[in-house]
């Protein structure tokens, strides 16, 4: 039961973050900046309220079933998860900071582009893992 819960956020978070990637990170370089200014508060903390319980859900997931039931491709997906959440905080989270500041908010939407390019291969590859582990179990 907790392998499908895990298996279900990773999808969650999948989906997600190639709709972030695709659609709402490069929106944010064609608003303008009076107007990315008002709506990023609101957005941030909407795709907080839906983005966190999936990362907490996928993290202690993880971690626990890597505990009780070690294998290397849970291991590689708990790799992968501290790097998500490092990537995050170190990385996007102030970019998001400094749009909110208003100071150089145009660079800092376009490099937000580029560094979750990162975050969503990782989370690709988490969701390929799960069928990889499917397959070969």
């Amino acid at each position: 039961m907790l392998q499908h819960i895990k298996e279900l956020s990773d999808f969650g978070l999948v989906v997600l973050i190639w709709l972030v990637q695709l659609i709402i990170y490069p929106s944010f370089t064609y608003m303008e900046k009076a107007n990315l200014i008002a709506w990023h508060p609101k957005y941030t903390f909407m795709i907080s309220v839906v983005v966190m319980p999936l990362m907490l859900i996928q993290l202690s997931s993880t971690f626990y079933l890597t505990y009780i039931n070690f294998n290397y491709i849970l291991l590689i997906q708990c790799i992968l998860i501290a790097l998500l959440w490092a990537s995050t905080f170190l990385q996007a989270v102030p970019l998001h900071n400094q749009i909110e500041s208003g100071i150089e908010i145009k660079k800092a939407a376009k490099d937000l582009v580029q560094v979750n390019w990162k975050r969503t291969i990782m989370w690709s590859i988490i969701v390929i893992l799960n069928f990889t582990a499917r397959f070969t179990t």
